[in-house]
C-alpha cells in the first residue's frame, strides 16, 4: 500500500500545501521535487498533460492531479490512520461542499486583492472577508471545520493563511480584525506538527508576491 510516492510541487503553493499536510498527517515517506513554473519540466507535463499544473502526486508511478483529488486519494488509500473525511455521508457531503467553496473564491478573489488597485481591490477585498466571515460561520465554536478533529476542510483551507500576510500588505487591511475566530482556528491548527511543518514562511511568500508584481509590471 505504500509503494513509491513523490510530490511535484511549488513551495508557496497553498494547493501544494494541502498535499503536504495531508502526507504529514498519515506520516507517509515521499519524495518532494520541486518545480520549475516557468519551465515546466517534461516529468510534470508527462504526469499532468491535461492542466500542466502542480501539485501532482505520484503513487507506484500513477499520477493523481488536483489537491482535493489528491487529499481524498491519500485518506481512502491509507484509511488506517488519521482520518480526514468524515465516516458519515452527510458530514461528508458537507466537508465536501466547503472545500469547494474554499476553492472556487479564495484563490481567484486573493489573486485581485495583489493584481489590482482602487475600486476592484476593494471590491475582491470585500468579497474575500465575506467569503471568510461565511467560513467562519461555519466553523461556529467547534475546534476545527469537522469538530474535534482537523480534517477535509481544515487541510483545504489553512494553507491560504500564508497568503494572508501579502494580501493584508498589498490591500492595506486586517484579516485578523474581521475574522478573529478564524485566526484563532489557524493558530489551533499551526499546533498540529503536520501543519506547522507544511507551511511556509509568510514573509517569504509575500517577498514571493512582490517579485511577481514586478514580474507582470504590477505597481
Amino acid at each position: 500500500m505504500e509503494g513509491a510516492v513523490v510530490l511535484l510541487d511549488f513551495w508557496p503553493s497553498m494547493f501544494g500545501m494541502r498535499t503536504r499536510i495531508a502526507l504529514a498527517e498519515k506520516e507517509i515517506k515521499y519524495e518532494y521535487s520541486e518545480q520549475d513554473l516557468w519551465n515546466k519540466g517534461e516529468l510534470l507535463l508527462q504526469m499532468n498533460p491535461v492542466h500542466k499544473k502542480i501539485p501532482v502526486l505520484i503513487h507506484n508511478g500513477k499520477p493523481v492531479c488536483e489537491s482535493l483529488n489528491q487529499v481524498q486519494y491519500i485518506d481512502e488509500v491509507w484509511n488506517d490512520r488519521a482520518p480526514l473525511l468524515p465516516a458519515n455521508t452527510y458530514k461528508r457531503a458537507n466537508a465536501r461542499f466547503w472545500a469547494d467553496f474554499v476553492d472556487k473564491k479564495l484563490y481567484d478573489l486573493g489573486s485581485k486583492i495583489w493584481k489590482t488597485k482602487g475600486e476592484e481591490q476593494e471590491a475582491a477585498k470585500k468579497e474575500f472577508i465575506d467569503c471568510l466571515k461565511l467560513l467562519e460561520g461555519e466553523l461556529g465554536d467547534s475546534l476545527y471545520f469537522g469538530g474535534k478533529d482537523f480534517g477535509y476542510v481544515d487541510v483545504a483551507l489553512v494553507p491560504f493563511y500564508c497568503w494572508f500576510y501579502a494580501y493584508e500588505q498589498c490591500g492595506n487591511f486586517s484579516i485578523e480584525a474581521e475574522c478573529p475566530k478564524l485566526i484563532a482556528w489557524v493558530k489551533r491548527c499551526m499546533q498540529k506538527e503536520s501543519v506547522a511543518k507544511s507551511l511556509v514562511d509568510r514573509e517569504k511568500v509575500y517577498e514571493f508576491v512582490l517579485q511577481l508584481k514586478k514580474l507582470y509590471g504590477i505597481e
